[in-house]
């Protein structure tokens, strides 16, 4: 059998041990790794690495645990605004949303503006409009409803305040899920997808649906998906930066994710980390933040879940 090989990922930022229940870990633990499960099985049957990551997203997205889909965080105003892209690294095709309410999986919608659009990105009330016309499952307000996240928006509601995700201080929450995938023909694929920042404005969009900055695949380089402030990631353009240091450079995998994640990213004050695989099936998942919501599986190996920051 060729390589395959899938990683995933469920947001960073300041996640210690010290921040988590028995109870909490072992939910998240059992969440990503049914993720990563849920792809990898594809993988192993043969289908596309495109079809591994938006499985692998759906099943995060239908997670209450993870900021996206089902677990989206609340707006300003109350409601739920998701973004979220997908792209193909063997013919460099993407598809993405931004501002979406109401779709149940916004990677699934992202998926069809790859494939039954001129576009790569809609937003909106005309990505809504598009989904609609695809036939996108939508849910009702009430199926976005979590007791944790309207916790998370009551404390900051009637300030100037925007919270990001997965941690104690208010200004270091990032939420984001994501996956990366190498398939049976060698072909590379990624997908992300988010419920943004608690409590943000003025339909802010992040990171995630900006092909080159959040996501980005190509078969002659990498795959990537990334989760922290998405500001800097945007800024620092850092998924297609890692691409750029291995076409361009040389750099291994793990040698650009590390240029970017450890010390660009860094010197411009951005935290987070991504999840990344080539096409000879190497894997790199690092981050400067303290965790990072991650699984991972290659060939019939067992499958590697993580949480925190590795300590030798």
């Amino acid at each position: 059998m060729k390589n395959i090989a899938i990683a995933i990922h469920g947001g960073a930022g300041t996640i210690t041990r010290a921040s988590l229940t028995a109870a909490q870990e072992a939910a998240y633990t059992a969440a990503l790794r049914d993720a990563a499960e849920a792809g990898h099985q594809l993988l192993l049957a043969g289908k596309t690495a495109l079809d591994a990551v938006a499985l692998a997203v759906t099943v995060l997205e239908d997670s209450p645990l993870f900021n996206a889909g089902r677990g989206a965080v609340f707006t300003s105003e109350g409601k739920h605004e998701m973004d979220a892209a997908i792209m193909c690294g063997k013919t460099l095709e993407a598809g993405a949303v931004a501002g979406v309410q109401g779709i149940r999986n916004p990677i699934a919608l992202a998926r069809e503006v790859m494939l039954h659009s001129e576009h790569v990105l809609l937003s909106g009330r005309g990505a809504e409009e598009f989904a609609r016309n695809q036939g996108i499952a939508f849910a009702p307000e009430a199926y976005f409803y979590d007791a944790f996240r309207f916790r998370q928006w009551s404390e900051v509601r009637d300030s100037e305040t925007f919270m990001l995700d997965h941690t104690a201080q208010k200004e270091k929450k990032f939420g984001t899920v994501g996956a990366v995938a190498l398939d049976q023909n060698g072909n590379t694929a990624a997908a992300t997808s988010t419920g943004g920042m608690t409590n943000k404005r003025y339909n802010r969009v992040g990171d995630s649906p900006i092909i080159g900055a959040g996501t980005y695949a190509n078969d002659a380089t990498c795959a990537i998906s990334c989760t922290g402030h998405g500001e800097y990631f945007m800024r620092a353009v850092v998924a297609y930066d890692v691409s750029c240091l291995m076409e361009y450079k040389g750099f291994t995998l793990q040698q650009a994710c590390e240029e970017v994640v450890l010390r660009k990213l860094v010197k411009l004050g951005g935290e987070g980390g991504l999840i990344a695989v080539n096409a000879a099936g190497e894997l790199a998942l690092p981050f400067n933040s303290e965790g990072m919501y991650r699984a991972s599986k290659q060939n019939e190996e067992p499958t590697v879940v993580g949480i925190y920051k590795e300590t030798t």
